[in-house]
């Protein structure tokens, strides 16, 4: 095999040849992680749910769910610097562990992306209305589906965006995604500094004030916080969208495994302090406000900014909600690029093509769009089946990545980890064994804790439905086996890299016959 022209040998190691245009660099692969993972938009859109199950406490679930997921970032950090090719997830496990398993895990990964795009984009509900009451639409809010129907609107909008930028080409998706990821890290920053310097309590009050939430449930305190845990939870992943454009970065090999460190840890710090000092400066800890959709983080920054200040932070939490949007959307386009370049989706040699003027795949970014303003639609007059497909997406996205960190302890149990990496690229050495069981560990027991079928999370709101309440399972198992019953029974003998996509094979020149 040729190693393609401008990208790195493993890909022709994996049969294919260069397609994509390789233009990222160190911060932009930085900023894909990081965008994803998206403090701004996670923590100003979760932490009213946080702080309504848990109280003030729940900060704890901060560090303890980013000690879990550095784990998997480590796990995967290594399996960057080893194998940086597209649709990381899918073709990581194609090393690992069978074709079966590999296709597994790239479905559960896509599936779980269509679905999180869409909730992603409903953030701007949360923020735009408090930002302009312009921005509510449709009524004045108060009617009862006012607002579901204004997020549809916004977040349609949002998603029409990501699709046409994604559409043109990733020199554009970097260059906007890097400016608002600097914006958005600038304004946390500052948010830090703002709420510091206005706290009227101190970090104690905060970390052992449980509001009283840990009355009545069977584990006590306990039980409630691991449901709180879901905020913390809800946030931090992601960080595999810098490996996931591995053969569109320079050097994938040495910037993919440090762009998802720095992205993880830079998340962890700048949003561990903005929830630590805004429940530090919130006027009062008892205000319904804090646990309210319409309130929340948000409430606690115009209220200790002012409106003109408060307003300034609010357009850049807008701007780190787009940038997110455009990182799912994109990590999603790749990962159905990858998995199509095999043939392993329907319609694959549609989905593989790549437009030869913008090097891109501009088939999947469209219909990775009109999926998710599918799925948007459903929050239309049924928002508690959306609310239990949101918790659904982020528990499939859990699998996903056990389905990547436990063929890989498989592997090193077995003594079929590949031999050590290249001199100067990522490696855990001795660590791999510890670091990757717990890794697993952590990422089963999370995934359980997230598929747990509470009402207060499945079917909050509405009429009970048993269906609601266990839709983790119900859902989840249904994707599964639908879809490994299409590529077992039909599609599993076809796979294969299309001729397009085929690294070429140079036969070597036979000798010269005697005369």
């Amino acid at each position: 095999m040729r190693p393609s022209d401008d990208g790195d040998p493993h890909l022709a190691e994996f049969g294919y040849t260069q397609r994509l245009d390789r233009s990222i660099g160190r911060f932009a692969s930085f900023a894909a992680g990081i965008s994803y993972i998206s403090i701004l938009t996670g923590t100003f859109q979760l932490f009213y749910f946080g702080f309504g199950a848990g109280g003030p406490a729940y900060v704890w679930s901060w560090p303890m769910v980013f000690a879990g997921q550095l784990m998997v970032a480590l796990c995967f950090a290594e399996l960057a610097a080893r194998y940086p090719v597209a649709g990381s997830l899918y073709n990581w496990t194609k090393r690992l562990g069978s074709r079966t398993t590999s296709w597994l895990a790239g479905w559960v990964m896509l599936t779980a992306s269509v679905v999180t795009l869409a909730a992603t984009a409903l953030a701007y509900q949360i923020t735009l209305p408090q930002l302009w009451s312009g921005f509510q639409v449709v009524g004045d809010g108060t009617g009862t589906y006012d607002v579901a129907v204004n997020a549809v609107l916004l977040g349609g909008l949002l998603i029409l965006f990501t699709t046409l930028i994604n559409a043109f080409g990733v020199r554009l998706m970097s260059r906007i995604n890097s400016t608002g990821v600097f914006i958005e890290l600038v304004a946390a920053v500052l948010i830090v500094v703002i709420l510091a310097i206005s706290a009227t309590r101190g970090p104690q009050e905060v970390l052992t004030d449980t509001a009283g939430t840990g009355e009545g449930q069977s584990l006590g305190y306990l039980g409630a916080f691991l449901v709180a845990a879901l905020a913390s939870g809800y946030v931090m992943y992601g960080f595999d969208t810098a490996s996931s454009l591995g053969e569109e970065t320079k050097d994938p090999g040495r910037t993919a495994p440090r762009a998802i460190l720095r992205a993880i840890t830079a998340s962890f710090v700048l949003g561990g302090l903005i929830l630590l000092f805004g429940l530090m400066a919130a006027p009062d800890l008892t205000d319904p406000q804090l646990a309210s959709s319409s309130g929340g983080l948000q409430y606690v920054l115009l209220s200790v900014a002012g409106t003109g200040l408060g307003k300034a932070f609010l357009v850049c939490i807008v701007i780190a909600i787009t940038v997110c949007c455009l990182a799912v959307h994109t990590a999603t386009i790749r990962m159905a690029f990858a998995m199509a370049r095999d043939n392993a989706l329907p319609f694959s040699a549609r989905l593989a093509r790549v437009d030869p003027k913008r090097r891109t795949p501009v088939v999947p970014a469209v219909v990775v769009g009109v999926l998710s303003i599918s799925v948007l639609v459903l929050n239309v007059r049924q928002p508690q089946i959306f609310t239990a497909l949101t918790s659904i997406a982020v528990v499939m996205i859990y699998l996903a990545y056990l389905l990547v960190t436990g063929p890989m302890l498989v592997a090193r149990l077995r003594g079929r980890w590949p031999k050590p990496a290249e001199p100067g690229r990522f490696s855990l050495g001795r660590w791999g064994l510890p670091v990757n069981v717990l890794a697993v560990l952590w990422g089963a027991g999370m995934a359980l804790n997230l598929a747990w079928p509470r009402r207060d999370v499945y079917n909050a709101t509405g009429e009970q439905h048993w269906y609601l309440q266990w839709a983790a399972f119900v859902f989840i198992g249904a994707i599964v086996a639908v879809g490994l019953a299409w590529f077992v029974l039909r599609q599993r003998k076809r796979t294969g890299v299309l001729p397009e996509h085929a690294a070429a094979v140079i036969e070597p020149t036979p000798p010269p016959t005697p005369a």
